[in-house]
């Protein structure tokens, strides 16, 4: 059956040598539709970000662009604004039919840490093609804050998939009437859409801004830090905010999403003739995301917002994303949420596991 591969057909993959790894793959690695990726030992400092290109490997082109390597060995510094490239221990030797993407993990985007997986004869960022066999690498850009990491740090993930089973939007309606993806009427074209939510009950509280100038993150520590020594708290008690150009936000949708067990959804950039700004730089939502029997009765996305250019208003209902949703090759052993290390299960506004509790 096509679809987005579970868990136990990544265990295959692992078995059969298709997914590799320099230390051995640890089972907490292993999610219900994807496969943690860690960091190796060594930090690439780069001029600029690029893509290998086809026909090129990654190593030739870091002779080009490489300024100089950091030993990750015993903790280093990624510093806000600059650029990374960094081995990652897992590598592919893909069957034709399976593909692959990746993304950024939900904590890493939060961070307004831009991850994204380079691969030889790569033209395309966190797209891998069927048949691939080569190293992974990870794509490291701190855009808010400086952060503290060491090898074996998980930032992005990588789902594989055989063959394309992407719901048409029919199929999605006809999969919203049974299992309501969304606690309202589902607004679909194109995949389910969803809006902000900047009219909390009971509060004026609808997100955070990150400050400009603060102290370093250690991605290990979790629960570590004082929200208000790196974010602006934002409201509003008019249902509309403006975002300022090149601040960073943490905002929530105003529906409550569900992942079926048997299916799996990325969201997706809207179009961007909506706003001057993007939502999201984490996006895969697994199986049982939202799902009652796994610990959730809906759960809201957390939406990472940058805003580009001009200043933007910003409206309560207005949408701004997108989720695609896909079937499953097979239903998962575990659910997310479900006797798993789901971090998110059953959020509101929420701000990364790193800082002390905040509205959830």
């Amino acid at each position: 059956m096509s679809g987005v591969l579970p868990d136990s057909d990544i265990q295959q993959l692992i078995d059969s040598g298709a997914l590799s790894a320099d230390r051995p793959i640890e089972p907490g690695q292993i999610q219900p539709a994807s496969l943690d990726l860690r960091l190796g030992t060594t930090a690439h400092r780069l001029r600029a970000s690029f893509l290998t290109g086809k026909g090129a490997r990654v190593t030739d082109r870091l002779d080009e662009l490489e300024m100089h390597r950091i030993d990750l060995t015993e903790g280093a510094v990624l510093e806000k604004g600059a650029v990374y490239l960094v081995p990652l221990m897992e590598r592919l030797d893909l069957p034709a039919g399976i593909t692959a993407a990746a993304n950024a993990k939900s904590s890493t985007g939060r961070l307004d840490l831009l991850t994204r997986t380079v691969i030889d004869g790569g033209t395309e960022f966190d797209r891998v093609h069927g048949g691939y066999s080569g190293p992974l690498y990870a794509e490291i850009c701190p855009r808010s804050f400086s952060v503290l990491v060491r090898p074996g740090m998980r930032l992005n993930q990588i789902r594989f998939r055989d063959g394309q089973s992407v719901l048409s939007d029919a199929e999605l309606g006809a999969l919203h009437a049974d299992s309501a993806l969304v606690d309202s009427d589902a607004l679909i074209q194109d995949g389910l859409g969803f809006s902000v939510d900047l009219k909390p009950q009971g509060s004026t509280l609808v997100g955070y801004r990150a400050k400009p100038h603060t102290g370093l993150i250690d991605l290990d520590r979790i629960g570590a830090y004082a929200p208000q020594d790196f974010w602006e708290e934002v409201h509003s008690d008019t249902g509309r905010i403006i975002l300022d150009p090149g601040a960073f936000y943490i905002l929530v949708s105003r529906e409550a999403v569900h992942i079926p067990p048997d299916y799996a959804a990325e969201m997706a950039p809207y179009l961007a003739m909506v706003g001057e700004f993007r939502v999201h730089y984490a996006g895969f939502f697994d199986p049982g995301f939202g799902h009652a029997a796994a610990g959730g009765a809906g759960a809201r996305g957390v939406l990472e917002v940058r805003c580009h250019e001009a200043p933007f208003v910003l409206e309560h209902g207005q949408v701004v994303g997108r989720l695609v949703f896909e079937r499953m090759a097979g239903p998962p052993e575990t659910l997310y949420g479900a006797g798993i290390a789901s971090n998110y299960q059953g959020q509101g506004l929420k701000l990364a596991k790193h800082f002390r509790d905040s509205k959830g």
